[in-house]
């Protein structure tokens, strides 16, 4: 074995051996610094903690101390209801007086009755202070419009247009179809709104079956058709021989037609040879 080769070889491992020494030291260096900033965060965050506590006690206790909860309090009554002079007299025994009282036009509640307060009712106030109270106006009251003998349709739109409410119902009436015949409550009535007008509407004259006349006498058919409203324009005699004399051999319109009382009926009666 050669001495100098023998010599490069334990320099070799020399170097080596100092070369890992040193990154070993430098880790730990650097770990050391890491550590020691991590502490220097957790002091300063233990710092401003205390400081905000101390400034929160500092201003809290001794700069504004809260003030000594009040020990005459009452308890405000409920008022919701009531009249104007009641809740006075109600607020009065509690020692508060009446405040301000607005107005409002409401359509269920009387007027002059309270709708509401405040401040409410079971919340604590001193004695002297005021309760704002808003009564009512009441419903606002209206006079129903005369629409008789009017189209249903605008009877309609006007009664609407007016406030109210409008419920149509058909009747029969001696008044054209579609016409209006009544109005419950009737004309000029006055009533609060909103409230609802019944409009009878006209749905023509009744109509009556026409009835079976053929057999009868003149005399009897012309009854007949007087009791239900219908009228013999005209009774046209014809020739007949035997015992179709007298009696009616053709009417106009037949038997079971429908027609509306004061219809005009044509009658044709036998009549014998001179």
């Amino acid at each position: 074995m050669k001495l100098g080769g023998s010599l490069r070889r334990t320099r070799g491992k020399a170097k080596e051996s100092g070369t890992r020494k040193s990154r070993g030291g430098g880790k730990r260096l650097r770990g050391r610094a890491s550590g020691g900033k991590t502490r220097l965060a957790l002091q300063f965050l233990a710092l401003v903690l205390f400081g905000w506590v101390a400034g929160y006690l500092i201003s809290t206790q001794l700069l504004y101390p809260a003030p000594a909860p009040a020990t005459d309090l009452v308890t405000v009554p409920d008022v919701h209801g009531m009249g104007v002079d009641s809740a006075r007299e109600r607020l009065a025994s509690t020692h508060l007086q009446l405040g301000d009282v607005d107005s409002l036009r409401y359509p269920t509640v009387a007027r002059d009755v309270i709708l509401g307060q405040s401040p409410l009712a079971g919340q604590l106030a001193r004695p002297g202070a005021a309760v704002a109270v808003t009564r009512s106006l009441g419903p606002q009251r209206r006079s129903v419009p005369d629409v008789s003998h009017v189209d249903a349709e605008r009877a309609h739109i006007l009664l609407e247009t007016s406030g109210f409410l409008v419920a149509l119902d058909s009747v029969e009436a001696d008044v054209p179809r579609g016409r209006v015949v009544e109005t419950i409550p009737g004309p000029g009535q006055i009533v609060a709104l909103p409230a609802e007008i019944r409009v009878e509407v006209s749905k023509g004259p009744p109509l009556v079956p026409m009835p079976l006349l053929l057999g009868l006498q003149k005399d009897e058919a012309l009854s007949v058709l007087d009791s239900l409203g219908l009228v013999a324009d005209e009774v046209e005699e014809v020739f007949r021989f035997g015992r179709d004399q007298g009696i009616v051999v053709e009417q106009q319109p037949p038997a079971d037609s429908l027609m509306a009382r004061g219809s005009a009926v044509h009658l044709s009666v036998g009549k014998g040879g001179s």
